[in-house]
């Protein structure tokens, strides 16, 4: 087995288009937020705080072809089985899985709403299948699953897609494929003993085609990561386990695109990307810890929906 450089292909500055991925970032927000209106309550930190990463991700950090799905989301068409033999996961919406393709797993799938926006700023995804957000029917719902738009895996329970991306990983390099698999996580999955053994699984098997992006908001459900269960110093954890790891201030887009192209050698890397959960909406600052799900009040919804139009017109 080849357990040489990793598949990356170094990039200069000049071959990423900054100006596109901030506008990405921005549109990823401004849906989200919409929505959240719209809905009476979404995942919205969660993209406030990875908007960057994801639009990074789509927007030529990872190497995609063109979609192979429908632009417009269908039904929900069943779960695999002998009477449902055509079935297709949502990665379809990523392109072909070919040698030469990176592949994207998401492992927090509560961030759905943030990988559907991304869809739809990358042109993968229509604008109104965006809007059949957790409707009755709809593959585009609200906990992400294996057929939902942009979805390879389930992934329910947190920690689990680590495994399986390293799998995925390792058998990629078993064949020789020059293709890269991507990971992206949210810090709070750091606490699971699952997360652990599979960093140390992918360093064992010297993984270094896998890339994990970290979403470090520092918040959960019951409040701050650090007062429920501490876990930093994360890059010394990750490095001791045999992986590498890059820091990085998770809003600045040429550091989160840049960290992509680090060189390492029989080892997968991590990119922790540090982030504000309120990000481009300080008037949620407020609200921290208890950022987990966002459900407006009655006199808060005029406020948002006035700075919504100023983030249509590009005031904000």
């Amino acid at each position: 087995m080849d357990t040489g450089s990793n598949a990356a292909t170094v990039k200069t500055n000049e071959q990423f288009d900054y100006k596109k991925i901030e506008k990405m970032a921005h549109g990823i927000r401004q849906r989200v937020l919409e929505l959240t209106i719209d809905k009476n309550g979404c995942y919205l930190s969660q993209a406030l705080s990875s908007a960057e990463t994801v639009a990074a991700l789509y927007g030529g950090v990872m190497k995609l072809g063109e979609s192979q799905a429908p632009f417009v989301a269908p039904p929900f068409a069943g779960i695999p089985g002998d009477d449902n033999k055509d079935y297709v996961t949502g990665a379809a919406y990523n392109g072909p899985t070919g040698p030469g393709y990176d592949r994207l797993l998401i492992s927090p799938a509560h961030y759905a709403v943030v990988i559907y926006a991304g869809l739809v700023e990358a042109g993968r995804l229509s604008p109104e299948s965006f809007k059949s957000f957790n409707v009755d029917g709809s593959t585009v719902e609200q906990i992400g699953a294996e057929h939902s738009p942009g979805f390879e895996l389930t992934t329910g329970s947190f920690g689990q897609a680590i495994s399986q991306a390293g799998g995925i990983a390792h058998a990629r390099k078993m064949k020789n494929e020059d293709g890269r698999v991507f990971l992206f996580m949210s810090d709070g999955e750091l606490e699971e003993g699952q997360t652990w053994e599979g960093i140390q699984a992918a360093a064992h098997y010297k993984l270094d085609n896998l890339v994990v992006y970290v979403d470090v908001n520092g918040q959960q459900y019951d409040g701050w990561t650090k007062d429920v269960m501490n876990i930093e110093p994360i890059d010394a954890r990750i490095e001791a386990f045999g992986g590498t790891c890059v820091k990085v201030d998770g809003h600045n887009i040429e550091e989160v695109v840049q960290a992509s192209q680090t060189p390492t050698v029989g080892k997968p890397l991590f990119v922790l990307c540090y982030t504000n959960a309120a990000q481009g909406l300080p008037e949620l600052d407020h609200r921290k810890p208890h950022l987990h799900f966002v459900r407006f009040k009655d006199n808060e919804v005029e406020q948002f929906k006035a700075i919504l139009e100023d983030m249509k017109k590009g005031v904000r």
